[in-house]
């Protein structure tokens, strides 16, 4: 053994030494654990350490003096039984609120580096509240046979991304797997992944987090923190979505997901919220930042009160070097130790605000992710706005590297497809790629994740069937979700009593937006459902409801085999077609690579009222020259563009069909 891991004190029966301070979290050393903590206001620290499941602490060891290198306390302890160990740590400092300083030497925190976090680890089931120490960290061990596997190294311009609650996806009973709303139901479903054809599986919030937190009663339903989007700990997978939770095996049932989808050549997402976190304002609960170093973490007012630019009562304070640092080791982890693939950063826009609040030109952090060396080939998306009226859609800071939602694409294409006038200059250039918002010279042709409809609004089918938002049952009087749903019923609201002319219509329109969608330049991406007609019944905003809202009704796949067999199909499409993914460009055919046309080719109509667009991609593959002409006209009602993909030879007129989807 290495001079530097033997023990040198003891405590009671516990032998201890010096830790490794530059290890952050807890790790399994020879003959022992290394826990190692920051805080730059503690006066002092004690590591408490339970048996699994116990309410009360085996043992409460204080950090010698000795055991603390600048802000950092280190220590190893000999001789632990790792596998049947949680622990905390307990932060002694100075209570200054309007200093920022909130230590509580009675509070037992989590560790903001815990691999495993257990205390919560079946999903719904009620807590015992009266414990003070809710979430306990435990140590992982990594010694998952990953038996070859890497992050796949395929193009960011054949990515199709299919966004879905782990959840929700398997939880009805109509998903027939065995292991319902888990990590392992997912995996049961990915040969329906790989039938459809999607490249890329971006997954809603897994990070471990409370799902009752905010939890209500209304009308005798259970409202839970359904969606994620509050995070507890960033390093650990949520123990509620694992079968096997409840043994703390998450994180071998979610590695075990992630070889399955390389295996069929998908790709995985994680959908991060490192903007806030689940402790809330200042009177939220003690979990573990606030307690450990509250002015570090979070962004606060001269006052010491939360900033807010989340809408979730806190801010995490991204540009500050301590969490900047604690953001990159999170990913590194999840790229290295679960061989994820990307990151969707939620509110986006505040990893770019300053320890001030204000917008930054040059932040630290998005600049460290865009070049980290083992980030550079994983995918980084961006939600580039925030709860504090900051939108950067299109000047979002990416170094040449990020991605981001594009919610004018979404907004347009909305307004375009219920029959709005005006928008066809602005639906040409979203379908191009939207140049018009992304220098394609700096930021390439994958800047742009185009999509309709996401987990946040009306699915697919909800956009062509509600007129309004009907979220009564979420309890806020309907005066939650958006209202800019810039949606159209057909005529009908909802599916009561529905004629079969309307359900035409709507299933017309469903792929009317899909062949948009899988046309356009950019990377598309799909909600999960939208591909079988899934409703939400009109909720828009279904964050809290852990019930058939929000589980998708498999029922569906049966009952619209004509959706999916569109959805299906156009995926090929596009897959077939390199032009569409600017693949193919370099070799002249004697057009341009992207033109916009009117009724007649090459005279495109600005004038407002025009509400037809035709656009023609040019570009050659191995096998022949080929072109792509998609265009729209008018619905007879005023309320559709209805769409029309051509194919069409170099020797062929552009605009002659061959195929033509959505009729």
């Amino acid at each position: 053994m290495r001079i530097d891991l033997h023990p040198t004190d003891t405590y009671g029966d516990f032998k201890i030494r010096p830790g490794l301070f530059l290890a952050n979290g807890a790790h399994i050393v020879p003959g022992g654990i290394n826990f190692t903590i920051y805080s730059s206001g503690a006066k002092s620290c004690e590591l408490v350490l339970f048996h699994s499941h116990e309410r009360e602490p085996f043992a409460v060891i204080p950090f010698p003096e000795n055991y603390k290198i600048g802000n950092v306390f280190s220590m190893i302890v000999f001789d632990l039984d790792y596998e049947n160990l949680e622990y905390g740590f307990r932060v002694d400092g100075e209570y200054n609120f309007p200093l920022g300083n909130v230590f509580d030497k009675n509070k037992t925190l989590l560790d903001p580096y815990a691999k495993i976090i257990s205390g919560r680890d079946v999903w719904g089931e009620e807590p015992d509240w009266s414990k003070d120490f809710q979430y306990r960290s435990k140590v992982s061990l990594d010694d998952f046979d990953w038996e070859g596997d890497m992050p796949l190294r395929t193009s960011q311009k054949e990515l199709i991304i299919y966004e879905a609650h782990v959840r929700g996806f398997t939880k009805d009973e109509s998903s027939g797997v065995k292991f319902k709303g888990t990590y392992a139901g997912l995996r049961e479903k990915i040969p329906y992944l790989k039938e459809l054809g999607i490249t890329a599986l971006e997954l809603l919030p897994v990070f471990e987090f409370d799902e009752f937190e905010g939890a209500r009663e209304i009308d005798g339903r259970k409202l839970l923190n359904y969606w994620g989007y509050s995070t507890v700990g960033f390093f650990a997978p949520k123990a509620g979505y694992a079968a096997s939770g409840k043994y703390s095996m998450q994180v071998d049932e979610f590695k075990d997901l992630v070889k399955e989808l390389h295996k069929n050549g998908i790709k995985i997402i994680l959908d991060v919220v490192f903007n806030h976190t689940a402790e809330g304002n200042e009177h939220g609960p003690y979990i573990s930042f606030k307690g450990i170093d509250n002015k570090t973490y979070y962004i606060l007012t001269p006052d010491g009160y939360y900033y807010n630019f989340s809408g979730c009562g806190n801010t995490l304070n991204c540009n500050n070097p301590v969490v900047r640092n604690l953001i990159l080791t999170c990913l590194r982890y999840w790229v290295a130790t679960y061989h994820v693939d990307g990151f969707r950063f939620d509110l986006a826009a505040i990893l770019g605000r300053n320890q001030d609040g204000s917008p930054m030109n040059n932040p630290p952090l998005l600049e460290s992710l865009a070049y980290d060396p083992v980030l550079s080939s994983s995918i980084l998306i961006a939600e580039a706005w925030d709860s504090g009226g900051l939108y950067q859609v299109g000047s979002f800071p990416n170094y040449g590297r990020w991605a981001e939602w594009n919610g004018k694409y979404r907004d347009d294409l909305c307004r375009f497809l219920k029959g709005e006038a005006g928008l066809a200059h602005c639906v040409a250039y979203r379908i191009a790629g939207s140049e018009d918002i992304y220098d394609r010279a700096w930021r390439g042709d994958c800047a742009s994740v185009n999509f309709i409809t996401c987990h946040d609004g009306f699915t697919l089918y909800d956009l062509f069937a509600y007129n309004d938002k009907h979220n009564e049952a979420n309890g806020w009087g309907g005066s939650d979700g958006g209202n800019d749903n810039h949606s159209w019923n057909c005529g009908w609201e909802g599916d009561f009593d529905l004629p079969a002319d309307i359900k035409y219509l709507r299933h017309k329109m469903i792929k009317n937006a899909a062949a948009i969608l899988l046309t356009s330049i950019g990377i598309p991406m799909i909600l999960a459902g939208d591909e079988f007609g899934n409703s939400q019944y009109g909720n828009n905003n279904p964050y809290c409801q852990d019930n058939k809202t929000s589980w998708l009704d498999w029922n569906d796949l049966q009952k619209n085999q004509d959706l999916f067999k569109f959805f299906k199909s156009m995926i090929a499409f596009r897959k077939r077609h390199p032009v569409l993914m600017r693949m193919s460009e370099g070799i002249p055919i004697g057009y341009p690579a992207i033109s916009s046309h009117g009724v007649e080719a090459w005279q495109f109509d600005y004038s407002p009222e025009n509400r037809f667009v035709g656009i023609m991609f040019a570009g050659k593959n191995s096998r022949r020259q080929r072109q792509l002409h998609l265009s729209g006209n008018q619905h007879a009602l005023g309320k559709s563009q209805r769409l029309v993909a051509c194919l069409a030879t170099k020797s062929k007129l552009a605009g002659r069909s061959q195929y033509r989807f959505g009729r």
